[in-house]
């Protein structure tokens, strides 16, 4: 796997995220949405009504997206959400690219957007092809001191089948896990939303669907900035 500098920042993401104006901008977007998406409306109509209304770009609109959700969503993804002190002797169903693309990103001091939902998200994509980066190792690291902390059972690591180097990726964690006793399954599968909502294990992911779909939850990332002190770059528009 080629190494890459960092993970997930654009040279133009501080001007397009950067600035007080800026925030309150997609703040009030994010409004908007909450708006129509609990009144029934599309999301992806609602998504080009909001970005011509204040005048986004691509980019941003990504950020608003990830950010908005209905109301139902919100107290639907809450009400399964467990807390860190009911994890001990579980069984997690991770979503591999989702949680480590975002912790690679959040270690690369690129800006991620805590949603309405409470879950941070990243404007990071996979691209058919996973390029492991400077912070890959420590966001395994950090996961894996999460794992030991909370005294879980066991790791179930999905990921997508095929994007490009996750056999490498794969074999890498596994290595980790051999290494250091960890009773972690690694799995490349073709369908790793769909497996990991019907699992009945406990998801680790920030994606939408599976948050809806999915019987229970945790939010590793929020348990990540709050335990171990990340620098980072949270836009929050509470």
């Amino acid at each position: 796997m080629t190494n890459l500098k960092n993970r997930g920042k654009e040279a133009s993401d501080d001007t397009l995220f950067g600035t007080e104006k800026i925030q309150l901008k997609l703040k009030e977007a994010v409004t908007d949405m909450h708006y129509f998406l609990s009144r029934g409306y599309g999301e992806k109509a609602t998504l080009a009504l909001v970005g011509n209304r204040y005048r986004l770009n691509s980019r941003q609109q990504q950020a608003v997206r990830g950010m908005s959700a209905s109301q139902s969503q919100i107290e639907n993804r809450q009400s399964k959400e467990i807390q860190s002190f009911d994890l001990e002797g579980k069984e997690i169903a991770i979503d591999g690219f989702n949680a480590l693309i975002l912790l690679e990103s959040i270690l690369s001091n690129a800006y991620v957007f805590k949603g309405q939902d409470g879950f941070i998200r990243d404007l990071s994509s996979v691209h058919g092809t996973y390029k492991k980066v400077i912070q890959t190792s420590q966001a395994i690291e950090m996961i894996a001191a999460f794992f030991k902390k909370e005294k879980i059972k066991t790791f179930y690591w999905f990921f997508d089948k095929p994007v490009s180097n996750s056999g490498r990726l794969k074999k890498m964690i596994e290595e980790i896990a051999l290494e250091n006793q960890y009773d972690w399954q690694v799995e490349l599968v073709y369908n790793p939303d769909k497996i990991i909502a019907e699992s009945n294990k406990i998801a680790i992911t920030s994606d939408a669907w599976i948050l809806d779909n999915a019987s229970a939850n945790f939010n590793l990332m929020k348990y990540i900035l709050s335990e171990m002190n990340v620098n980072e770059n949270v836009i929050c528009l509470e």
